[in-house]
Order: C-alpha cells, then structure tokens, then sequence
C-alpha cells in the first residue's frame, strides 16, 4: 500500500480553500500536513475547517519544522518565483496555481530551478481536467468534428478582482488572472500556438465600483490567430453580474462542438405559476469546475508518488502568459501583436 503524499498547503485564501477541501475530502492519497500564510486569521479559519494542525506564517518555517514532499502554491502571481524556487531548492514537488508568473523571464526561472532539482512542476489549469472538457479534446483529437478551424472561449466572473490583481503594475489584469484558462484552452483545443493577437477591452463597471486603477478594464476580447492557421476568440468579463458563466465552442471542417452550457445547475425550481420554471445559473467558479479542481490535484498526487511527468506543466504556462503578454500589449498599443515580439525570436 503506497503511502500518502505529504503536502504543504501556500495560502489559505479562496483558492487555498478550494484546494484544502478537495484533497481532504476527495483526495485521499494526499494529506495536507502544513498551512501557510501570512494574515492568521484566514490561516486559522482555513486550518480549522480542513484539520490542519501545524500552521505557519512563512515557508521557511514550515520546511523547518515539517516533513513534506510537495507544495500547492495558490498565492497571488508576484509571489510564484520565489515560492516555486525555494520549495524545488529543498526537493518539493510543486503544484502552482496560474498564472504561472508576471513575465516569460520568470516563467523561465521557474522552469529552470525545478529542472535542476529534479522535482515535478504543475499548472493549476483545472479545464485539462475537468470531465466535459476532457472528453471534447478526445473526440475533437479523434477528428469527430473535423480539423478544427474556429475556437471560441469565455470566462465570465462575478466577483471584482482584488486590487492588486487588476492593477498592471502588481499583475497583468484580467486577461491573466481570469482568462489564463481561455488562453490555455484556445491553444489545446487548436493544437496550434498562438501567432498573432488582437484586444478590444473596454470599461463599463469601474466608475460604480469606484475602481481608479490605471489601465483598467472589465470586458476584454481577444482575436487570435494560430500557427495552424485556425482562429480563435477570448471573452472576459469581470464583474459579470449573471453568473460565473465558462464555455467553449470549437468549429471545425466537418461540424461544432459545444462545451459547457448557460444555465449550469442540474436544478429546475417553480415557486409560482406567473414566474414559471427556472433553472439557476452556475455562480461560481468551485461549482462550475469542481469535479476539475478535484481531478487535477489527484493528478498531482499521483504524479508525486509515481514520479509521472504532469499533464499540465511550465510549457502549458509558459504559452498561456505568452498570450496575456501579447494581448495587453495590443490594448496598450493599439494594434496587433504578433507572438514573435513577446517569445523574443
């Protein structure tokens, strides 16, 4: 009977919750044995519901004091490189939520410093796990549709995103910190690179949310074109006041394939004759992929104990902030942008 995989969970926040809850109730080769984050109160609150005793303000010290194999950094992107470094530099294996980094030069750092230690590196892009998505990319690789020739994806979100994360100079916006997974899933569903990019984004909720941030936006779109010669296109809005709302259509020569769909939860509700039937729209975003969230740190876990390369890892990364690179640079400048000016060759 193999043993389970000890896991220092970085962050405690939204994500580090998602997380804790799904390796502590669906994951149970895995076992969260650490917790790490700096404000202790959402330390506390995360350790207590998911039984997590040893608790720290810091990696450093949680290495210290508390045998592991592999980390799950959910902190936000600034933080990535030297959270991914320190945990390889001492043989942690390292599962990183997106975005993977603030820039290509750190995306290569941390591919670097997890290829000298030897220790496995993955993305947190839970659609290369979430069933329906799985499914599609079989059977568009099978050639059921045909080559594909059109990709289009959405990600919608209710919430405003914090400050840091929609602010250019602490993040790259949006188009990362929401629509990393478009980018992702554009490019898997194509099996094509990104070769040049083109972003509308506009600014319609700031004013009412009394957000001032330099260059912001909360709806963007993104036409691109692949290597393969395919097209694609990327929507973002947040906040998006209907739902969390996540879907991908895929056109190829010989039909279109539809993944995800508006209305969500499995639940039909009539409370009067005058209103009639309704079926509740997902709301956010630990519904719509929670059986993805589930899969993909199993997948971790496995990867860990079988030393299996992950099915996600820096490349899948690397490409996806390549795009939001490319994007933002489009808005900012006002013009398309080829992939060449942002990969340096």
């Amino acid at each position: 009977m193999k043993s389970q995989a000890r896991i220092c969970m970085i962050g405690a926040g939204r994500v580090g919750r998602n997380h804790s809850q799904a390796i502590t109730r669906h994951v149970p080769d895995g076992k969260i044995v650490a917790l790490v984050d700096p404000v202790e109160a959402v330390r506390n609150q995360t350790g207590a519901d998911f039984g997590i005793e040893n608790q720290f303000d810091s990696l450093e010290e949680a290495l210290e004091k508390v045998d592991f194999e592999a980390v799950v950094i959910t902190t936000p992107t600034p933080t990535h490189l030297p959270l991914t470094a320190l945990s390889a530099e001492h043989k942690k294996h390292v599962f990183l939520e997106k975005p993977m980094a603030l820039n290509l030069e750190e995306c290569d750092k941390i591919m670097a410093v997890v290829a000298v230690h030897k220790v496995l590196l993955q993305l947190g892009f839970m659609r290369r796990f979430e069933p329906e998505f799985v499914a599609a990319a079989e059977r568009i690789e099978g050639g059921e549709i045909g080559t594909p020739m059109m990709v289009k994806s959405n990600t919608h979100g209710p919430g405003l995103p914090p400050p840091w994360a929609r602010d250019l100079r602490t993040s790259n916006g949006m188009l990362a910190e929401v629509n990393s997974h478009d980018w992702d899933t554009t490019r898997w569903f194509m099996n094509s690179n990104y070769e040049r990019v083109y972003t509308e984004v506009a600014n319609f909720k700031g004013p009412a949310n009394n957000v001032d941030t330099p260059n912001f936006y909360d709806n963007a779109l993104v036409n691109i074109k692949f290597e393969s010669g395919g097209l694609g296109l990327i929507s973002g809005v947040c906040p998006c006041g209907y739902g969390y709302d996540a879907r991908v259509e895929v056109i190829g020569e010989k039909g279109i394939m539809q993944i995800g769909e508006l209305k969500g939860q499995a639940v039909v509700v009539c409370t009067n004759r005058d209103q009639g039937l309704i079926t509740p729209v997902t709301r956010t975003w630990p519904q719509r992929f929670a059986w993805g969230y589930i899969y993909e740190l199993e997948h971790f876990v496995h990867c860990v104990q079988t030393e299996t390369t992950p099915r996600a890892g820096g490349v899948e990364g690397r490409w996806a902030l390549a795009g939001v690179l490319a994007g933002t640079k489009s808005f900012l400048e006002e013009r398309p942008v080829y992939l060449k000016e942002i990969m340096g060759k």
